[in-house]
């Protein structure tokens, strides 16, 4: 995907006092970062940060963390937390490689929301469903492997299904056209993913557990 470059938007981003600008120094205490015990889930990608904002907002009693790579992105994320007063969310701008240096077994689910499909072959170990990525969540997840994924693109999912299917995960729910499901599915939408459904996109959805 290609974005928007936006002016001084790491100095934005480092101003936010959402952001943990040391995070290697919080491995195996970010629950007293958040002043409680509740569970913590991690988006990778989180882009603009819709959808963990959001989740944070409707889900007082668990903790949310946002990743970014892209401060141009963050930068969205911080202006829509700056009138907020959520104690339930942290944001961290940093390459999703480097999760075990920032994490201990904290963490309890993680949420890859229309992840760069890196289709090319060449990129296939940048995918957020590589089993390389899978081995590094091992180190990250608190006790269940718990991993909830979206996407609009048919060739990453199809490939994100096979990778953890090999990987020994179970799906507990597959949607290939998650907005048009008989019994709806609970569902917090990105802003990209409002795109996509006024154009008639199908958005595929799978929810995965591992708890060997």
């Amino acid at each position: 995907m290609e974005y928007n470059v936006i002016k001084n938007a790491d100095k934005i981003v480092n101003a936010s006092s959402y952001v943990v600008k040391t995070p290697k120094n919080y491995k195996n205490k970010w629950a007293t970062l958040f002043g409680n015990k509740n569970p913590i889930k991690l988006e990778l990608g989180m882009g603009r940060g819709d959808f963990i904002i959001e989740m944070a907002k409707t889900n007082p009693n668990i903790n949310f963390i946002g990743l970014e790579i892209s401060d141009s992105q963050m930068v969205m994320a911080v202006e829509n937390l700056q009138n907020s007063n959520l104690q339930n969310i942290k944001l961290i701008h940093a390459d999703a490689a480097l999760l075990a240096e920032f994490f201990g077994k904290e963490i309890d689910t993680i949420y890859l929301t229309f992840s760069e499909p890196w289709p090319k072959a060449i990129d296939e170990k940048k995918r957020f469903t590589h089993g390389s990525y899978l081995r590094l969540y091992d180190k990250i997840f608190k006790k269940t492997k718990h991993i909830i994924l979206k996407t609009d693109n048919k060739g990453f999912f199809a490939y994100s299904l096979c990778s953890l299917s090999n990987y020994w995960y179970v799906f507990k729910k597959i949607s290939l056209d998650l907005h048009h499901e008989e019994i709806p599915i609970k569902n917090v939408m990105t802003n990209y993913e409002k795109q996509y459904l006024k154009e008639g996109r199908p958005i595929y959805y799978c929810d995965a557990i591992f708890e060997g």
